[in-house]
């Protein structure tokens, strides 16, 4: 059985009060409920030296019938309420496994990383597969994470799991591996010019045809990049790619 301390560890503790301005805090929120508001993803804010939600925007993706406020009242519990027990667990392992492989980076580092998985959010018998992306905001003087920005959106993937951790400027990223407990450095996906420009025009609703004459190519040519970013992105349909190559930062 989880439980809510099983999330809160010496890894990611944060046990001295960081130097406090009130200003700087009002500020993040403020800045975070801005991009709340231009994002069709849910975002919300955990402080890690109070151990709770300091604040949820009001996206219905995340909240599971509650209201922003509900959700930012329960905190951890919350996942306890809409997570599947069996995936829990996985939670409370992605946490402390990401944690410690984040702790092996300078400050200056971990400033630029952030971590990401996927796992259903349930809410009565639907169930939502969704991406998880944790990145640090503030950090407290030894480096430890304060404050962790979380956005939610729907997953590209068929199933739970997929942790990425991700430094910005690294075009490799590192994955995690259950069965060995370890983090594996993975080669970034590369795309050509073409494949990216194809995803881009598809993104905007054209159609091949549509995509062929703006790109003075073939309509076979144009399956042939499609199919090449489904194959390299290891995804069924373009949703599922455009998806992925935002998560990859690919354009």
């Amino acid at each position: 059985m989880v439980d809510v301390k099983d999330f809160f560890l010496e890894l990611n503790e944060v046990k001295e009060m960081p130097t406090y301005n009130a200003k700087t805090i009002a500020a993040v929120i403020q800045t975070v409920e801005t991009f709340a508001r231009v994002t069709y993803q849910s975002v919300y804010l955990i402080d890690y030296y109070k151990q709770e939600f300091l604040y949820v925007a009001d996206n219905p993706l995340f909240l599971c019938g509650h209201t922003a406020e509900e959700v930012k009242a329960m905190g951890y519990s919350f996942y306890l309420q809409h997570v599947p027990k069996e995936e829990q667990k996985m939670l409370v392992e992605i946490n402390r496994s990401g944690f410690q492989f984040f702790d092996t980076f300078s400050i200056e580092d971990k400033c630029r990383c952030s971590m990401s998985y996927d796992f259903h959010l349930q809410n009565g018998k639907k169930q939502t597969l969704v991406n998880h992306r944790l990145t640090p905001v503030e950090l407290t003087a030894d480096g430890r994470i304060w404050i962790a920005m979380c956005v939610v959106s729907p997953s590209s993937h068929k199933d739970k799991g997929h942790v990425e951790l991700h430094k910005e400027s690294n075009r490799n990223y590192w994955e995690y591996a259950f069965l060995s407990y370890k983090w594996k450095e993975r080669t970034a996906v590369q795309l050509k010019d073409e494949e990216i420009e194809v995803l881009r025009l598809s993104a905007v609703g054209l159609t091949m045809s549509e995509i062929a004459e703006k790109m003075c190519k073939s309509v076979d040519s144009i399956k042939f990049y499609k199919r090449n970013v489904f194959n390299k992105l290891k995804v069924a349909n373009i949703a599922e790619a455009h998806s992925r190559a935002v998560a990859y930062k690919l354009f």
